[in-house]
């Protein structure tokens, strides 16, 4: 029995290695992906606030500073709206080559 315990100490502490390494693969994974979806809002929220330029409203409830301020809050909101119900496919794409030039498939 001793040279069973022998043998399994070493494959053991591969066993937690392999672990470790799969675990930190997977967080970089995840940072990677919200990354690319981060990415992906804050090009749309742009996009959009191009697009809401010459919509314009009405005087009683829109119009004057107040619109002007919280308009750029409202693309972005719409912007991290869309991407998180699948986007456009550009965090994708961006998660892809992040992927690529990080070594993992």
């Amino acid at each position: 029995m001793s040279a069973l315990s022998s043998i399994a100490a070493p494959i053991d502490a591969l066993s937690k290695a392999v672990t470790a390494a799969s675990t930190k693969e997977l967080a970089k994974r995840g940072q990677i992906k919200e990354t690319a979806q981060k990415f992906e809002a804050s090009f749309l929220s742009v996009m959009m606030q191009t697009m809401f330029e010459g919509v314009k409203t009405s005087e009683p409830f829109g119009g004057g500073q107040g619109e002007e301020m919280f308009k750029s809050l409202l693309t972005e909101s719409m912007a991290k709206e869309v991407t998180k119900a699948g986007g456009v496919g550009l965090a994708n794409t961006v998660q892809r080559e992040m992927l690529k030039l990080q070594g993992l498939k």
